[in-house]
């Protein structure tokens, strides 16, 4: 259909630009509210498979530079006590240790695609940086009430050249603070593949954090549960913390 009122087709314009605008800054909110500096974590993770075994897990994480670099080790169960994997370049570089064979192994470019330790959450999904910003347009969808809180709803389009980690998201972000309570991850085919939900959200030094995230996958019929048991913001990485050395400590 042709507009032919070039006031109206001056005023639609304008609103959608608006709109780009606002989605744009909302998402430079979530992606700083989303990238401490640095960071310390112990927590826990539990995956439960389509037939409702679960398995959990311990760990400790470290992260530096607003997520660019993280390490994560598992204390628990004592069968894979000691495994770890270091991410850099926002997972674009991925090194894993295993602790049976004493060997630190560099994972090939598209690993960052896999699943960590068999769970519900990429290495990609775990890294950090602007992806946001740099790899998705964002879309202004309104206000919409999200697990009982008001939300903005915002509808992320994956650019191709970015090569993106999914085509589209769909975000919900708090009205009071931009913090994100909720994202559809959807795949290739169009289907709403994976949901994350945020919850128990606590603020530790001037830091909004959610105490408990579940990933779960509608295609697999699976999630994984991760609850933080303790973090701090104000941790400093020593010289050489962040090194393939390191991962064997």
């Amino acid at each position: 259909m042709r507009l032919k009122n070039p006031l109206l087709l001056l005023l639609l314009t304008s609103t959608l630009c608006a709109q780009s605008d606002l989605a744009h800054t909302i998402m430079v909110a979530v992606t700083d509210i989303m990238s401490p500096v640095n960071m310390y974590n112990v927590g826990t993770q539990t995956i439960t498979t389509s037939s409702g075994k679960e398995r959990t897990f311990e760990m400790e994480s470290w992260s530096a530079n607003k997520g660019e670099k993280s390490l994560t080790r598992y204390t628990k169960p004592a069968a894979i006590r000691g495994q770890a994997f270091l991410m850099l370049n926002n997972a674009d570089d991925i090194w894993t240790y295993f602790p049976r064979t004493k060997r630190v192994r560099k994972l090939a470019s598209h690993a960052k695609k896999q699943k960590v330790q068999g769970s519900d959450f990429t290495y990609e999904d775990m890294g950090g940086g602007d992806t946001f910003l740099t790899q998705f347009k964002s879309s202004y969808v309104g206000k919409e009430e999200r697990e009982g809180v008001s939300c903005h709803k915002i509808e992320l389009t994956g650019i191709p050249s970015e090569d993106p980690p999914y085509p589209k998201m769909t975000l919900w972000a708090r009205d009071s603070d931009y913090f994100p309570i909720s994202i559809d991850y959807y795949n290739d085919k169009g289907q709403n593949h994976k949901s994350l939900t945020l919850s128990d959200i606590q603020t530790i030094e001037n830091f909004p954090t959610a105490m408990t995230m579940v990933m779960t996958n509608h295609l697999e019929r699976s999630s994984t549960l991760m609850k933080t048991v303790e973090a701090t913001y104000a941790w400093e990485p020593p010289k050489g913390f962040f090194t393939e050395r390191n991962l064997k400590k």
